[in-house]
């Protein structure tokens, strides 16, 4: 019975150490669990935090990126020679001059209209000057009795002198006839020259041409009433222009003025003449550049004798430079227009720089330009006004590096 029982309590205890050894098994497979989830938590979190400052740094390099302008830039073309200057110009009468009335009155007769070829000195017009006549005949009127006043005043003068040497009559009395007589002297002088005045005003009634030339307008007719002057209430009879010598002004760029040297030989070309061309002398400058357009105006003078050549027709002017000039073209849209003059935006070492250029001609779309720029410079197509020399840029490489 007592063995039974031992047995029982053998058995019993090592049940109960079996089941204290299971229970602590477990409770270590459940802290390696736990510790491997929050290792593995801890290896999400550092991924995320890892993979969204990596995502930080590269906006942060976009955003740094797209904060540098982006540009188009072209190279300029090599533009070839340039031996002669070919520029627009407007042809002018060598002597042009309206005609107006120095008298007034009515219009008695013209002689010639337009188109017609007048010599200088020939009768234009003839006008009646009714008023300037009467006041000429009583200008006139006035000298003879003048004339009359100052005969008896000299007259009564001569005759005091002995008179005074017997000492009949006063020193006083002769003094007055002396002054009376110089008096009248005085007015015979001034109606003579009042005479000489209407003569004067009264020899305009003919208009008479004041060069050889062609009259080129008439705005008058027989009885049209002519006020004299070129003022406002002025009106101009005729219009004369001398036609067998033209005269042709240039405004040659700054950078060719060299070229407008005076006895200098210049063609003509004009569209209404194919294939012609007339010969011109480059007579002279206004030595002075035109600080608006940066040009030198200069005349060239064309021989017309035979009168081809119209006053205010379209030329072009072909001028020789006395040596060659090397140039480089530009597409306009990359000019820059500046207070202290032209310029260009070059992108040098990933910056813009503001570069001064010379103009030669303008062909529209593009320009011609003599310094400044070579054809190895990248030049900023479209440039903003804003721009100034130092910005960094970079170069859109999607565009072609010349246009």
């Amino acid at each position: 019975m007592v063995d039974t029982e031992e047995a029982i309590e053998r058995e019993t205890s090592s049940v109960e150490e079996a089941g204290s050894g299971h229970s602590r098994l477990a409770g270590a497979v459940v802290m390696l669990v736990l510790l491997a989830g929050a290792l593995a938590l801890g290896l999400v979190i550092y991924s995320g935090i890892k993979a969204r400052a990596a995502d930080e740094k590269k906006l942060m390099l976009a955003t740094a990126r797209a904060a540098i302008p982006t540009v188009k830039i072209t190279h300029p073309k090599p533009g070839a020679s340039t031996q002669e200057l070919i520029l627009p110009g407007n042809t002018q009468a060598y002597a042009d001059a309206p005609i107006y009335a120095r008298t007034n009155g009515y219009l008695k007769r013209w002689y010639f209209d337009i188109g017609a070829r007048v010599k200088k000195g020939q009768l234009l017009a003839e006008i009646e000057t009714p008023e300037v006549d009467q006041q000429l005949q009583q200008a006139r009127a006035d000298l003879e009795t003048a004339k009359s006043n100052f005969d008896l005043a000299r007259i009564t003068a001569e005759r005091y002198q002995p008179l005074l040497k017997s000492g009949v009559v006063s020193q006083q009395l002769a003094d007055q006839a002396g002054s009376d007589f110089s008096a009248k002297k005085t007015a015979v002088d001034s109606a003579a020259a009042n005479v000489r005045r209407l003569e004067q005003v009264q020899s305009f009634q003919k208009i008479y041409a004041p060069f050889d030339g062609v009259v080129t307008a008439r705005n008058t007719d027989t009885g049209s009433l002519i006020d004299a002057g070129s003022a406002a209430q002025g009106k101009e009879l005729f219009h004369l222009a001398a036609l067998d010598k033209l005269r042709v002004f240039v405004g040659v760029p700054e950078t060719y003025s060299r070229a407008a040297l005076p006895g200098a030989k210049a063609t003509l070309t004009l569209e209404e003449f194919p294939g012609a061309t007339f010969t011109g002398i480059l007579a002279r400058s206004t030595n002075s550049i035109d600080p608006a357009t940066r040009t030198l105006m200069v005349e060239v003078d064309v021989d017309n004798p035979g009168r081809r050549l119209l006053p205010g027709s379209y030329a072009f002017v072909h001028l020789k430079l006395p040596k060659q000039i090397q140039s480089v073209t530009l597409p306009s849209n990359t000019l820059l227009f500046r207070s202290e003059g032209m310029r260009v935006a070059v992108v040098r070492e990933g910056r813009a720089d503001l570069v001064a250029i010379t103009i030669g001609r303008d062909y529209g779309n593009e320009v011609e330009v003599v310094s400044g720029v070579g054809p190895d410079d990248a030049v900023i197509l479209d440039p903003a006004d804003s721009l100034v020399s130092g910005t960094q840029v970079q170069i859109d490489d999607a565009e072609p590096m010349s246009q």
